[in-house]
């Protein structure tokens, strides 16, 4: 049984229609970059709960979640509409295991994203521990339209922090737009227009991949590595060159 722990809003940030972002102060226990913890409501009788990785670096007080608000959904339209003094009840405890200790040895680290999936990595790269046995990080988010690159500021301002080892490429599928990549990331990677964008290769020998997101993405993606650069899952038993979470 989860361990449950009642915190307050503290701010929303509307994005778009249906992103937001839900900021709270809740007394959880400390977490490590890259995991997530379950949200609830009450509703009609029953605890309604979804897990969302934590936006925020474990360092941080606020705890940030970023959203898309799903009509048909039980949980997240009731969190489109709460307001600052709205309660809410957080996992005590964080869980997952999409974090940097996690993964091998290597010089450049890529992390691909597709929309709120995004969360994980800035909370990593905010962080900053373990990144620095890394030559290059390189950070892809996905989204439909140049409007639900939310985070864009936030990954220029870590760019900028990360004094050139940190890569920034942003992709859109429905639109063109300038600075973006138009298509899906698998296709972008099959045909090498995503690396050319970046100006690094993706290679078996000392490249690793992490990807969050879509569950077609992820298996699509993974599908192309495997098929053009001969690269695998990882395993603690058997370390590999993927590491992946869906987010549904």
């Amino acid at each position: 049984m989860a361990d449950w722990v009642t915190g307050k809003i503290k701010k929303v940030e509307h994005w778009t229609d249906n992103l937001f972002s839900i900021t709270v102060n809740a007394p959880v226990d400390s977490f490590t970059a890259g995991q997530f913890a379950k949200l609830s409501l009450e509703i009609d009788g029953e605890r309604v709960q979804r897990a969302y990785s934590y936006v925020n670096p474990p360092s941080s007080a606020d705890l940030e979640f970023y959203l898309v608000n799903v009509p048909e959904g039980k949980l997240s339209p009731r969190l489109h509409v709460m307001q600052p003094g709205d309660e809410i009840h957080v996992t005590k405890e964080a869980a997952g295991f999409f974090v940097i200790d996690e993964v091998p040895e290597c010089d450049t680290l890529w992390m691909l994203a597709t929309g709120t999936a995004i969360g994980p990595y800035l909370s990593i790269l905010q962080e900053g521990a373990g990144l620095e046995r890394f030559k290059n990080i390189v950070l892809i988010h996905a989204a439909r339209f140049a409007a639900d690159l939310s985070y864009l500021p936030l990954m220029q301002q870590l760019q900028r922090r990360y004094e050139g080892k940190l890569h920034i490429q942003t992709v859109v599928s429905r639109e063109e737009i300038s600075g973006s990549l138009t298509g899906r990331v698998p296709a972008l990677i099959e045909n090498g227009t995503l690396e050319g964008a970046v100006g690094l290769k993706i290679n078996a020998e000392d490249s690793h991949i992490m990807l969050c997101g879509n569950p077609q993405m992820v298996r699509d993606t993974q599908q192309v590595l495997k098929d053009l650069h001969g690269m695998r899952k990882h395993l603690k038993r058997k370390p590999g060159h993927m590491t992946s979470e869906h987010y549904w």
